[in-house]
């Protein structure tokens, strides 16, 4: 199998998801190309070498650009604050490197073109890391609704809820300021429900209007006992949304809903029938197909498993259940595939600037208070 050369640029929990992604995928799938495990670059010299002999890297170092310019890394994970990837991403594919880059691209729509205009002039492979997209058993529902499971599709609605911010006395962090994360939860968990939107029915947000709510609108400054800092970006964030395809969705996130962890879910309404899932339960998903029969109606579980490729790459039967670092490999070979095969994995930079774009039309439509085209 030959190999490519891969480097990690940020060590917390992202850059360890990307590195066991790097060392499981050439073990599972067998297929392609090898990672292989060359820089590790996190600002702190001695966190860095840490994480490296913890992560299996050749070596460390505290500057990213050690990592573009080494001639035995090819592909590149970004995994720093969204302040960050514009120019790191840019970098990487002006040295022509591929970039695998988690979300969201950037803080704003004008960093988020310059990525794409790099990746334009570049052979290079890009994907972002959307990775509940990734997950075998979505793929399997989208393949049912494109058969015709449950008809024509006629809506989208979603909800990601979390509570990783719900706690009033967490002090102010990057992710509550504005000019570091861009928007709040709009950006960090409103990308996921909309590349999900995309992902799912094929189609494209096209005009919308959006709502904020900041909840808890001063932060202790973690640098500062006794005193407070703004938070000057979204605790919630809600869009009523018009597709290009003529379909109607509602989306809702919140960073501050108790008790919900990784609470995304959403629901595919059809003419015939209906698809649901909840990524807190990853391996299921509801369907709901008409039946003439009234004793026969209701929602039937369906378990992930063989059948819905390429979980059959990790486990041989049913419901044995894949997880997060699995579903982050089966991303990650999409894009090994990517650059072995020349043609794009889903989503490029190509589509991540559409999903930027509708985060972008709800920040500019609660400024505006109008719907708005994206």
């Amino acid at each position: 199998m030959k190999e490519i050369g891969v480097g990690v640029i940020g060590t917390a929990f992202m850059g360890k998801a990307h590195s066991l992604a790097y060392a499981i995928a050439g073990t599972a799938f067998g297929d392609g190309l090898r990672p292989r495990l060359e820089v590790l670059c996190d600002i702190n010299a001695q966190r860095g070498q840490a994480k490296r002999q913890e992560m299996g890297f050749a070596r460390s170092t505290t500057q990213y650009m050690d990592v573009i310019n080494d001639p035995k890394v090819e592909l590149i994970s970004i995994c720093v604050p969204n302040v960050v990837h514009k120019e790191i991403a840019v970098a990487a594919l002006r040295a022509g490197k591929h970039v695998w880059c988690e979300k969201p691209m950037a803080t704003n729509v004008a960093e988020a073109e310059e990525m794409l205009a790099a990746a334009r002039a570049s052979d290079r492979q890009t994907i972002l890391g959307y990775n509940y997209t990734q997950n075998p058993l979505v793929h399997a529902a989208r393949q049912l609704i494109e058969e015709g499971a449950i008809g024509r599709v006629i809506g989208f609605h979603g909800i990601y809820d979390v509570d990783n911010e719900a706690d009033p006395d967490r002090p102010h962090s990057w992710r509550m300021n504005r000019e570091a994360s861009g928007c709040g939860a709009n950006a960090d968990l409103m990308c996921h429900l909309v590349s999900m939107a995309h992902f799912m029915t094929g189609s494209e947000v096209a005009r919308l209007v959006g709502d904020y709510d900041t909840v808890h609108q001063q932060r202790s400054d973690p640098k500062n006992q006794g005193r407070t800092l703004a938070v000057d970006n979204d605790d919630v964030c809600t869009a009523l949304a018009h597709f290009a395809s003529g379909i109607k969705g509602t989306l809702r996130v919140s960073r501050v809903a108790w008790g919900r962890k990784c609470g995304l879910r959403w629901e595919i309404h059809g003419s015939q029938g209906m698809i649901c899932h909840d990524q807190e339960r990853l391996n299921e998903i509801k369907l709901y197909a008409r039946n003439e029969d009234p004793r026969q109606q209701g929602f039937r579980t369906i378990l992930s498993g063989p059948c819905h490729q390429p979980y059959d790459a990790f486990l041989p039967n049913a419901g044995h259940a894949l997880g997060f670092i699995d579903v982050k490999a089966c991303e990650l070979h999409k894009l090994l595939t990517a650059i072995t095969t020349g043609e794009p994995a889903w989503p490029s930079f190509e589509d991540g600037i559409k999903i930027e774009r509708v985060m972008d039309a709800i920040d500019r439509s609660v400024l505006s208070g109008q719907w708005l085209d994206v």
